[in-house]
């Protein structure tokens, strides 16, 4: 009889389907996306990944973080106090070694974060399919889901602190265990390098997370060869690439180019745009003024505005807003020197931002372009309802270009060829020929773009098809929290 209920049992967990898959598949028959064959693949993936989890090993102690522990927050302080006492609660338990990660790649809107978000709210959720002891037998698994650039600024952030305290020492082992000890399962959205200070961060600290026993997650619109691809100093990056690519599942999504964003869209009045005619009539922009004065609503603060904090100890003010509510022009927001940081602070405050004016972006404006991409993300993240007044059709609002680099053969000077702008605001980089003379770089030869601009360039035209595909989607009636 034993045998028989055993076989049954292994029989049945066979044929079972993981939590992931059985998330995907309810929310298919519920109507709310259509099945895909590289997201059911996708979604077996993370069911194996959900299933390794249970043997993950504890995470690892530093003894040069430890010695810091006394300075780490109560928060840090309370999970490795909570970890200990479970080590010691289950010491008879045996761990294999951590599951490998998974780094996924592929066009925006093909569901690589709608599958990972599955996957992290299935992780901690008990499996009926075991049996009950087995079920509990495990402790919880402290995870985390953050968007790259607000885990980036995060970690900027712990070093910052630290080297206030310790100017002379080393930050990133101390972050590393930090990060280690508040979340062991780390899911990373739209995992992009553009700066060359980020890139020399992460070498370091995926090394170290890893050592300490956290799995990592990533979605990404690049696969790993193509990461700050062009950046500057990148050679001393491509060790991160190699580790990346020997340590991790690399799962390509690149043949789905079916963007789901789009099937989903229903107009919520979220983006409106007007052009003056040739006969100069202005009635369709005193329109849209006025229905941006109707979705702003008459409950406005006093004449002074509000500072928001940001990270660092700075501030992004705001002229005009209420409750819920703040009203910029592109200008404010994008014109000036703000961030991630900015932005982030901004959705935290209101659930509702409204920017109008917003220009064409194309190839001259690279830097106001980049900022408003980060903006978007920001708000799509928090799920900030963004209402835009703008001078062309969405379809028309991110002029498509690309840079690339020509070599020529006579005395090897570096060009730039660009569609739709072009790059003269920028510095411009000297750099040396075959036969020995130095020259400045730049898009005709003589002055202009600086080499350093030419990789954010293309990251910032891969970028711009992530932009309008997720301001798509934040059209939505039901887009925004409540």
């Amino acid at each position: 009889m034993y045998m028989l209920i055993a076989k049954h049992r292994v029989a049945r967990r066979s044929f079972s389907k993981g939590l992931v898959t059985e998330a995907y598949e309810l929310k298919v028959d519920m109507g709310e996306v259509r099945r895909d064959d590289a997201q059911v693949a996708l979604a077996a993936k993370f069911d194996a990944l959900h299933e390794s989890l249970t043997s993950l090993p504890p995470v690892r102690s530093d003894e040069s973080a430890n010695s810091n522990f006394k300075n780490s927050s109560s928060l840090v302080r309370y999970m490795v106090s909570a970890q200990s006492f479970l080590r010691k609660k289950f010491h008879l338990r045996s761990f294999g070694p951590p599951p490998q990660g998974i780094y996924i790649h592929g066009p925006v809107g093909v569901g690589k974060s709608f599958l990972m978000d599955l996957f992290h709210a299935s992780v901690n959720v008990p499996d009926d399919s075991r049996c009950n002891n087995d079920s509990h037998k495990h402790a919880k698994i402290t995870k985390r889901r953050v968007h790259f650039h607000e885990f980036m600024l995060d970690v900027n952030h712990r070093i910052f602190v630290y080297k206030q305290k310790h100017p002379r020492g080393d930050a990133i082992p101390i972050v590393a265990q930090q990060l280690a000890q508040e979340a062991q399962l780390l899911c990373f959205d739209e995992f992009q390098v553009t700066d060359v200070a980020d890139a020399m961060i992460l070498k370091r600290l995926f090394l170290l997370l890893l050592d300490r026993n956290v799995v990592i997650v990533a979605t990404s619109n690049r696969s790993p060869d193509d990461l700050y691809k062009g950046g500057i100093n990148r050679s001393l990056f491509l060790p991160f690439i190699d580790m990346l690519k020997h340590t991790f599942d690399i799962i390509s999504m690149e043949g789905s180019t079916k963007d789901y964003r789009l099937e989903t869209r229903a107009d919520g009045q979220s983006y409106f745009w007007s052009s003056k005619d040739t006969h100069g009539d202005n009635n369709k922009i005193i329109n849209i003024q006025a229905q941006l004065e109707e979705i702003f609503g008459d409950n406005a603060s006093g004449t002074e505005g509000e500072t928001i904090p940001v990270l660092y100890g700075r501030s992004v003010q705001v002229a005009r807003l209420n409750d819920w509510c703040a009203w910029f022009d592109f200008y404010e927001l994008c014109y000036q020197p703000l961030g991630a940081a900015d932005y982030i602070s901004l959705c935290d405050r209101f659930p509702l931002l409204i920017m109008d004016s917003v220009t064409q972006l194309d190839a001259s404006h690279l830097n106001e372009a980049r900022r408003f991409v980060i903006l978007i993300d920001a708000c799509y993240e928090s799920r900030t309802r963004l209402v835009l007044a703008a001078k062309v059709p969405l379809d028309e609002l991110f002029v498509d270009f690309e840079a690339h680099v020509e070599s020529s053969d006579e005395d090897g000077e570096l060009i730039v060829s660009e569609k739709g702008g072009n790059s003269s605001s920028f510095a411009t980089t000297m750099i040396r020929t075959k036969k020995g003379e130095y020259y400045e770089w730049s898009a005709t030869g003589r002055i202009g773009v600086s080499l350093a601009q030419l990789s954010s360039a293309n990251d910032l035209a891969f970028s711009f098809r992530r932009a309008a595909s997720r301001l798509a989607e934040m059209g939505g009636k039901d887009w925004g929290r409540q």
